[in-house]
């Protein structure tokens, strides 16, 4: 499989930050659902989609790694790529400065649930599957 990735560019804004002047930790995880976002789009299947189709996409695993801070009015480079798409979304995530420096690293997993019944799927569905097939395995 061919890793499909995206990266997004965002600049820390002033209410972002907490009393240390850095990035509080929460924010880290809007900034990775923005880079998210972005590569979903790549698949045509964001979040519309996701929901047209029949399933919501619920994140049920998030690990950060947080190597050093971010700050007010830095640019961040967050990347966010596809490991696995077959049975889950598994996507890890890199945000770096604009020197390169890794500032945070994290995974996330999401799961296929569908909309009518409620029910955890085990295999994603074959609307995802079509698509990631056509997308990383060429």
């Amino acid at each position: 499989m061919t890793p499909l990735h995206e990266t997004i560019w965002v600049d820390v804004p002033f209410h972002d930050i907490d009393t240390m002047d850095v990035v509080w930790h929460g924010h880290y995880i809007k900034y990775l659902e923005i880079a998210r976002c972005a590569l979903l789009r790549k698949l045509d299947y964001d979040y519309p989609q996701m929901k047209a189709s029949g399933f919501a996409w619920p994140v049920v695993e998030c690990n950060l790694k947080y190597v050093r801070p971010a700050r007010y009015g830095q640019r961040l480079a967050v990347t966010a790529t596809l490991l696995e798409y077959e049975n889950r979304l598994k996507l890890s995530y890199e945000i770096h400065d604009e020197q390169g420096a890794r500032l945070t690293k994290a995974v996330t997993i999401q799961v296929a649930v569908c909309l009518k019944t409620g029910e955890m799927q085990f295999v994603s569905p074959a609307c995802l599957l079509e698509r990631g097939k056509a997308l990383c395995d060429s």
